[in-house]
């Protein structure tokens, strides 16, 4: 589970050789192992500059990008604390849970976040129940409902964090909650094992349009707001500033793309390439489709890029959340100094002439898509 993930990042961390990685000298090629998430929507930058090849605009000429699934997080973390990934597309929890790696100098890896991917309040904040539940006014009776009743998340991911901070502002308490990852929800829901649990996109998309729950609450019901961020080692900060820029600008040409309505398709179609048992209708709904017709127009995810206010209140909220944890993957209730680092991407945002947040993606009636 994420928890146990991440507590194995830590240890590996304390493992890790001391010497600092190597990246050459600025102006030289560079070869880069790049950890992303095809099954985590809000990161979905990754897909695109994987698809479309951004980087290699930027890059020095030479240089090559290797991109490497991870299926969560953590598991992009564990590899960059190993220095086999030296570039990482997360969500929220696993970006915080790497500032806590141990730092260079106590024989551990330093990573940093560098920009931010996307905000939202529905990519990752959504809460199902079984099919015959009954009908509810809103969320928040929804999030009733379950009182007394079977439920789960994976649990120690940003999921985990709306469900309960749905279930404390409801005075809701389930019978049982358990930490289960989305495979097992899936396959739950299917068997009818499950009267209710909180998933992300692009897995609730498909839950919802394989007809395996319904969804009914999101963090627009709570006013909660999920995240997704680009993390890097800090050695290849340091080294390699021209290469740390080069790749934000890449990470901005991602982000305006999929904020192009005109591209929606397409970004689902890249959706689909990366990944599997995944229908490219499904995938253009997580990101694109409005749930319901009250949610059309509402903010499907919003490209940030640099760490705003607004998005520094969600990382404060999250690393105390993950500083409550049993495992505690964040050492303390907030990130170390250092662990956020958006210098450059302010600078590349300033180069632009840009103003975060970039981009806004608005949920669109299902009708307006072409993937099929």
């Amino acid at each position: 589970m994420l928890v146990a993930a991440l507590a194995a990042a830590t240890m590996t961390a304390s493992t890790a050789a001391n010497a600092e990685m190597s990246f050459g000298k600025p102006g030289e090629k560079v070869d880069l192992v790049v950890g992303y998430q095809p099954y985590y929507t809000a990161s979905w930058s990754g897909v695109v500059n994987n698809g479309k090849g951004f980087w290699k605009k930027y890059l020095p000429e030479g240089s090559t990008a290797t991109f490497q699934i991870g299926l969560q997080g953590a598991v992009i973390v564990n590899a960059m604390t190993g220095e086999k990934q030296h570039i990482g597309y997360v969500g929220d929890m696993p970006a915080i849970a790497a500032t806590f790696r141990n730092l260079r100098d106590r024989g551990g890896t330093d990573l940093r976040i560098v920009a931010a991917l996307g905000t939202s309040e529905q990519q990752c904040n959504i809460m199902f129940v079984r099919n015959d539940a009954p009908d509810f006014k809103d969320g928040k009776e929804a999030v009733k409902w379950l009182g007394g009743k079977q439920t789960s998340a994976p649990q120690g991911a940003c999921s985990d964090r709306f469900a309960r901070l749905a279930f404390e502002q409801t005075g809701t308490k389930p019978a049982t909650y358990l930490n289960q990852n989305v495979e097992v929800i899936t396959t739950n829901f299917r068997a009818g094992k499950l009267d209710g649990a909180t998933v992300w996109e692009p897995t609730a998309s498909k839950i919802e349009m394989t007809g395996l729950a319904k969804r009914v609450a999101t963090g627009r019901d709570f006013n909660a707001i999920d995240g997704a961020f680009l993390v890097m080692a800090n050695d290849l900060i340091k080294q390699r500033p021209d290469v740390v820029k080069g790749w934000l600008e890449s990470e901005i040409d991602a982000q305006l793309f999929m904020a192009d309505m005109k591209n929606a398709d397409e970004v689902a179609q890249l959706a689909e390439s990366q990944t599997e048992r995944m229908d490219r209708k499904i995938l253009w709904t997580a990101l694109y489709g409005a749930a319901s017709p009250k949610d059309v127009g509402s903010t499907k995810l919003q490209f940030d890029f640099i760490v705003t206010d607004r998005v520094h209140k969600l990382l404060d909220d999250a690393t105390a959340f993950l500083n409550t944890l049993p495992a505690k993957p964040a050492a303390e209730p907030k990130i170390r100094e250092g662990g956020v680092d958006d210098s450059i991407a302010r600078e590349v945002l300033a180069g632009r002439g840009l103003q975060s947040p970039i981009g806004v993606i608005t949920a669109q009636a299902a009708a307006d898509s072409k993937a099929n």
